[in-house]
């Protein structure tokens, strides 16, 4: 409660830093309150920050009006770190705090609810008095004697809302609004699950994450499993312990298509209520899931990166699965969070536990390991008896040769499907990109066909028979006239993606079932999950994907992966690449022979000796590492520095990649000479949506002589900035 006449508060928009407001006489302002407030002559929402004494201007305006909502101080302390250490003004991370349904005060969803007043014998006698259409009402409360939604009322009789009005007059009906709870987990089926048997691995492992919980103080602890050790299981049973000490639970998934797995098992092993949380819902489902955290209703949220800000109360442990996956860091919008660090500083500033777990840690999370920063806990043992795949590399140079000419498939692929169809085992294809062909260029003159706004080549879609650029979405038919050299029908198709492997496997093995996951196939609410559930099943010999099909997903009848030209990735010029690379491939082999039956991986690449694909066809993280770490200390890389990306984009390409020089040089007088400033560059993507884009990295010790000189720049209008601290890629 306010015992200050004065509030700093940070209003929702793009205004740099808090204003002061008086606080109205009697009333319960509290940090994080949502308030209304006036602003040029028109009231906006806001939320408290600070209380004061005194203002920093006369003539002070008063707050309006004090909001139900309110930010958890916990949540309030963590943006304001957020925008301390990813140097982003705190209005947008109060974006990220607080859903815009939330922030924009929506309501909960009310309908009219119909229900008899009277006993049935009552109801049915005064059936033979009433008007048509009343005695159509009574009829159908007849048959539901607990009562209808009006909507449902009417929609079964046919009638309009005049005789239910005239029914509740006479004391008949009773008309009145029913909050509807807009649940998205309410369509969802679950069995109920028992704790399971833990073996020596898990127990060590839970034995020591139980010790931080139940000491109640923050520790971090990397469970550092190869697939299908059971890393879910002890999730699962320090997620239980947690909940009986009447604390909260916070588990992160990094992608949305693994949300509704998670949620299942999370459903089915504590058979209470868990809310689910992430963009795709709808604004009221959000808004309700939302108020029912904030309110204490709910005591375990499963969701992607934006869960982590959930307002759970007396929160005591996060769970990071798949930690080092790169969807956890945001990148397209300021601020430009990495969730698995802002989820390790969220537990410290609630002493909560935090488990970070993965089978290919991120170089930084398993360094700060093996400095005793966090506490490893390794699982070398599949469990359940199951045992690791074997991995082969075939060298594609050779299959080209046999096939005189580029062949998709392996003739050890090939064979390892058929086989697998027979027995009734099922397959996983795993190409990064998606389309049927990834660009289309003229043979004549040799010039590709590009987005008319984005500096990229354009993807064929053979399904709609569209030339589709995946930055900004233009589509456009294939051309039948090049519009550099004008020849006609000139144009090659080349490169291949997972629709393409669709057909090609279609035409090798006329009847196979196949089910293709992708962002095209996926575009759809409940899409992901009803492909899942459709190859768990059965239904499907082989799921064809991308990286979605990679992570953490269980398929126990699936014993081949193959995985499909994985050697564009290694090309791109970033000092992650091996490292995203080497964890694709882990991860994806993971997912085969996960339960008694013997798993296989065919990895097909032109590289058939590259370190990378050697140490993942090793399954060996601890040599991949020990090597790579070594790498990264030799030119001062990450964990050994921290970077800073500063991204400028405008449609004028001179004048922003002025303005980038601009700034680079000012940036070279004032930092210490300790700091290494690049040349700036245009990026890897150096046009989106008709916006050129420049960038530069700055490498030093710390990033917080960085941002503090960057929160002081000021940028034209017509040029946009984001300053990406500890970026995951220096190249896009």
């Amino acid at each position: 409660m306010a015992t200050h006449p004065y509030a700093a508060v940070v209003v929702d928009l793009a205004v740099p830093k808090s204003l002061d407001y008086a606080i109205p006489p009697d009333t319960q302002a509290e940090i994080g309150m949502r308030v209304k407030v006036p602003l040029r002559g028109r009231m906006v929402h806001g939320t408290i920050l600070e209380f004061k004494e005194k203002p920093e201007v006369k003539n002070t305006s008063s707050i309006d009006t004090l909001l139900p909502e309110s930010i958890p101080v916990d949540l309030l302390k963590l943006g304001l770190w957020i925008s301390n250490y990813y140097c982003s003004p705190f209005f947008k991370v109060i974006k990220q705090l607080m859903p815009p349904s939330v922030r924009q005060g929506m309501t909960e969803k009310q309908q009219l609810f119909v229900k008899p007043l009277l006993s049935r014998p009552e109801l049915a006698k005064l059936c033979l008095t009433k008007p048509a259409a009343q005695r159509d009402i009574i009829d159908a409360l007849l048959q539901a004697p607990k009562g209808l939604l009006l909507t449902e009322l009417l929609e079964k009789t046919g009638a309009t809302k005049s005789p239910v009005t005239t029914l509740a007059k006479q004391n008949i009906v009773s008309l009145a609004p029913l909050t509807i709870d807009r649940n998205p987990l309410d369509e969802h089926d679950f069995f109920p699950t028992k704790t399971k048997i833990l073996n020596h691995e898990q127990q060590t492992a839970y034995d020591q994450i139980l010790s931080s919980i139940d000491s109640k103080t923050f520790q971090t602890h990397l469970l550092f499993g190869v697939t299908g050790s059971g890393k879910t299981e002890v999730y699962l049973q320090a997620i239980e312990q947690t909940l009986s000490q009447g604390r909260t639970a916070l588990f992160l998934v990094p992608e949305i298509a693994l949300t509704s797995q998670t949620t299942e098992r999370l459903r089915s092993r504590f058979q209470e209520k868990v809310a689910i949380l992430h963009h795709r819902l709808s604004a009221g489902q959000r808004r309700d899931s939302w108020h029912k955290i904030r309110s204490g209703e709910i005591s375990l949220v499963v969701g992607p990166r934006s869960a982590l800000f959930s307002p759970l109360q007396n929160l005591g442990l996060i769970v990071v699965d798949e930690e080092h996956d790169t969807a956890y860091k945001q990148t397209d919008e300021m601020p430009c969070y990495q969730a698995r660090d802002v989820a390790v500083m969220r537990g410290k500033l609630c002493n909560a536990t935090v488990i970070l777990g993965s089978a290919t840690p991120s170089l930084e999370s398993y360094t700060n390991a093996l400095a005793g920063k966090y506490h490893l806990n390794p699982l070398m043992e599949r469990a359940d008896n199951a045992s690791l795949p074997s991995v082969e590399i075939v060298n594609m140079k050779l299959e080209y040769g046999k096939a005189q000419g580029f062949t998709l498939f392996s003739e050890k692929l090939l064979d390892g499907i058929k086989s697998r169809i027979a027995s009734g085992e099922q397959t996983l294809l795993f190409l990064n990109r998606r389309g049927f062909n990834t660009s289309s260029s003229c043979e004549a003159c040799g010039e590709a066909v590009t987005c008319p706004h984005c500096s990229i080549t354009l993807t064929y879609h053979k399904g709609d028979n569209l030339l589709s650029c995946h930055l900004c979405g233009h589509e456009t038919r294939p051309l039948t006239e090049c519009p550099s050299c004008k020849a006609h029908d000139s144009f090659k198709f080349k490169g291949a993606g997972t629709e393409h492997v669709e057909r090609a496997l279609h035409a090798i093995f006329p009847d196979i079932r196949t089910l293709r996951l992708d962002a095209d196939t996926t575009k759809h609410k409940g899409s992901h999950d009803k492909m899942f559930k459709q190859f768990r099943a059965g239904k499907a010999d082989v799921l064809i994907g991308t990286q979605m099909i990679a992570k953490g997903l269980h398929f126990p009848s699936v014993t081949l992966v193959g995985i499909l030209n994985p050697d564009l990735s290694l090309h791109i010029p970033d000092f992650r690449a091996a490292e995203h690379v080497f964890q694709l491939i882990t991860q994806v082999a993971g997912r085969s022979g996960r339960s008694q039956l013997r798993g296989e991986v065919i990895l097909q690449t032109t590289l058939p000796s590259h370190p990378v694909f050697l140490k993942a066809a090793a399954l060996d993280y601890p040599a991949f590492y020990t090597e790579e770490i070594e790498a990264r200390r030799s030119f001062q890389f990450p964990p050994f520095c921290h970077l800073v990306k500063l991204i400028f984009s405008g449609e004028d390409p001179t004048a922003t990649e002025k303005h980038a020089q601009t700034l680079r040089s000012s940036l070279i007088q004032k930092l210490p000479s300790t700091y290494e400033i690049n040349p700036v560059i245009p990026c890897g993507y150096a046009k989106i949506k008709n916006q050129f884009r420049f960038q530069f990295l700055i490498k030093g010790a710390s990033t917080r002589p960085i941002t503090d000189l960057l929160k002081t720049v000021p940028s034209p209008s017509s040029i946009k900035l984001l300053i990406d601290v500890d970026p995951l890629s220096t190249y896009f």
